[in-house]
Parts: C-alpha cells; sequence; structure tokens
C-alpha cells in the first residue's frame, strides 16, 4: 500500500474545486496527458472520467470511476488501465487554514496485482511524489490567497510610528 501526505495552503473548498473539474485532471496526474468526462457527472457516484497516457511515440487509454463521493472529507477512485485497476482514495482534512490530503493508492487486479510488492509501492510513492504537490500548485493557483483586509490602506507600521515619535 502507497500512501503518501501533501499539506496544502488553501481550505478543502479550494480543493474540492480542482478535484470536481474533469478537465483538470491532466494537469496534476502524473502521467496523464489528456481527460474529460467519460459517463455521469464527475465526481458523483458511479460517474467516469477518461484520459490518455503517453510513453514515447506510444499512446495508452484508461479511465477512473469514482466509487466513494462523500465530500468534503472523501473521494475514492478506480482508475482502468491496459494492466489492470487500481484504488485510489483521498482522505481529506481541515488543517488550521490549509487542508491535509491523504492519498492511498494500491492496484486491485490484473498484473499490477498480481506483482504487487514493495518494489511496485515504490514506483507509486514515487509518482505520488510528483502528482501531490502539482496538485497543491494548481490548487493554489485557481485559488489565490485573499488579499489582508488591510492590504494598501497606507497604513503606518510600527517602525514607521517609532521612527516619528523622535522627532519632537
Amino acid at each position: 500500500m502507497a500512501i503518501r501526505y501533501q499539506l496544502i495552503e488553501r481550505p478543502p473548498t479550494a480543493l474540492w474545486n480542482v478535484l470536481d473539474d474533469p478537465s483538470r485532471f491532466a494537469d496534476w496526474v502524473v502521467g496523464t496527458d489528456e481527460s474529460g468526462p467519460r459517463e455521469g457527472s464527475w465526481p458523483e457516484l458511479g460517474s467516469s472520467l477518461t484520459y490518455t497516457v503517453r510513453l514515447g511515440p506510444r499512446v495508452a487509454e484508461g479511465y477512473t470511476v469514482v466509487r466513494r463521493y462523500e465530500p468534503p472529507q472523501y473521494l475514492e477512485l478506480e482508475a482502468h488501465t491496459g494492466v489492470g485497476t487500481a484504488r485510489i482514495a483521498f482522505d481529506i482534512r481541515p488543517w488550521g487554514e490549509g487542508t491535509l490530503v491523504i492519498l492511498d493508492e494500491h492496484p486491485l487486479s490484473g498484473l499490477g496485482n498480481q506483482l504487487h510488492n514493495v518494489v511496485l509501492d515504490a514506483l507509486i510513492q514515487l509518482r505520488h511524489r510528483g502528482m501531490l504537490p502539482r496538485l497543491a500548485r494548481l490548487v493554489a493557483e485557481t485559488n489565490p490567497e485573499p488579499e489582508p483586509a488591510d492590504a494598501g490602506t497606507g497604513s503606518p507600521t510600527r517602525s514607521r510610528i517609532s521612527g516619528e515619535a523622535g522627532h519632537d
């Protein structure tokens, strides 16, 4: 089982804005080239999206089905590739002003399941090391931090006030 954590410096709603968009899937899932809706209304239970994976000149197609959809905390997917299926589970937790994402992925069927071992888990971990930071960047880019309430008001700073106090 490959489990990885990522702290995202935005609230869970900002993360869900990205997870809810099937066209953004390829922007954060490592190895995916294009993505889009397949069946149903993503990410409702049972809905799916399709994607392509490019390995040099070769192109493979796959699809992912939503198996558990319980916002704001859980999203579980079943990815179907030409060599089998995998379970991808997101546990999404508020963490201060941000969001802690716990990603758990493991093969369910096919070649990946038959060959499942610590080496395969290590490869999945490497993929997650690229994928989760990409997801965090995308969430930050699509959900900018709000400006502080006093930004641009010209309010004096402490050092400016204390500097003026010596001119009596």
